[in-house]
Parts: structure tokens; C-alpha cells; sequence
């Protein structure tokens, strides 16, 4: 095999795992939210910018406030799902830049003066942490349904501020009955690789 990771987690992590539609009512704690974050955070960005923020939204009021913000066929799941944790980009990531990149001094003041490229650096690297993010709920036995179907500015409003952007909303739970769709095609090696 080319692959060191073992087959059973190549498994649980890739090959078997599903975007859940629905799930038990099993609670998702806080200790497994800390175990997966204290996983995940190790994922690279760039010059470790770091820049997801997770909002989890646990009382029935909160719940509330976020389904009316998502697409029709979103939120009934979203309702019943253990769960749910609105995933954002800090636009203000490079205030943390002086602990997160030492070596780098003037890796703050890069960021400071444009807006426009704390954004652009911000969605790009948060949006890769949301990613390993699912792989390591995946990584915790249980199931991620990630969603963009949302007014993500209503999102924004309901429960951010200014400086965080939404990303998504993710489900987060054992799967429950009639959890998956059919698995979708995907690309072939042939189809996305080239060599220069």
C-alpha cells in the first residue's frame, strides 16, 4: 500500500464517511469538541494565520435564531441535530500574529493596513481549518453535516460581529437513521492530475 494510515482509518475518515442528514439524540459534549480542536488546530495555514473561530450553538433559543437563517431543506436537520457550530474566518487574525508566528516580527504590521488582504488571507486559510475541522469530527466517531446553504450575512449579524465572516454551519452528531444520501461521483485521478 502507498498509504501508512491504516486502512480501518482511511476508512472512517474518507472512504466511509458521509455528509449526515440526520442524527441520534446522542449529546455531543464539550470534552469532544476540545479533543477535536486539540487535533485539528495542528492542520498548516499560511504563516499559521489560524484563523477559524467555531461558535457553537447549544440553547434552544440560540437554535432558533440560526434555522431561520438557513435554506429551506437545512433546516429541520439542523433542529434536531445534536449539535451545531457556525464556522467564521477572523478578519482580525493578524492581532494574533505576534504569538502564533514569533520568528516573524513584522508579520502583524504585513496584515495591519488592508483590509481587503486580512479577508482574502482569512477565508482562504479558515476554509482550510474548516476542512480538517470535519475530518477530525469524522476523527471522533462522529458525523459532520457542513452547510452552506444560508443567508450567511443574517448568520453574520445574528451572531457575529463585523470582523468574523461565516463560513458555514456544520451538524455535528451520531448519524441516525436514513442518514446518507447515495454517494455522489467523484473525479478520477486521470481527471485532476497533471504533470508539468
Amino acid at each position: 500500500m502507498s498509504l501508512v494510515l491504516d486502512p480501518a482509518a482511511q476508512d472512517l475518515l474518507f472512504r466511509e464517511a458521509r455528509t449526515a442528514n440526520t442524527f441520534t439524540d446522542e449529546p455531543v459534549t464539550d470534552e469532544q469538541i476540545q479533543a477535536i480542536y486539540d487535533l485539528v488546530k495542528y492542520g498548516p495555514t499560511s504563516m499559521n494565520q489560524s484563523p477559524l473561530r467555531v461558535t457553537l450553538v447549544r440553547s434552544a433559543e440560540a437554535r432558533e435564531r440560526l434555522v431561520k437563517h438557513l435554506a429551506e431543506g437545512n433546516q429541520k436537520k439542523t433542529a434536531a441535530a445534536p449539535l451545531v457550530a457556525i464556522l467564521s474566518a477572523d478578519n482580525e487574525f493578524h492581532e494574533e500574529l505576534p504569538h502564533l508566528f514569533p520568528h516573524f516580527p513584522q508579520a502583524k504590521d504585513m496584515f495591519a493596513g488592508s483590509r481587503e488582504a486580512r479577508e482574502k488571507n482569512a477565508g482562504l486559510n479558515a476554509a482550510l481549518q474548516a476542512a480538517y475541522f470535519i475530518i477530525g469530527v469524522r476523527a471522533a466517531g462522529l458525523a459532520a453535516g457542513p452547510m452552506t446553504g444560508a443567508d450567511l450575512a443574517g448568520i453574520q449579524k445574528e451572531f457575529l460581529d463585523d470582523d468574523h465572516t461565516p463560513l458555514m454551519v456544520v451538524n455535528i452528531g451520531k448519524p441516525g437513521e436514513d442518514a446518507w444520501f447515495p454517494r455522489s461521483p467523484r473525479l478520477e485521478y486521470e481527471q485532476v492530475v497533471t504533470t508539468v
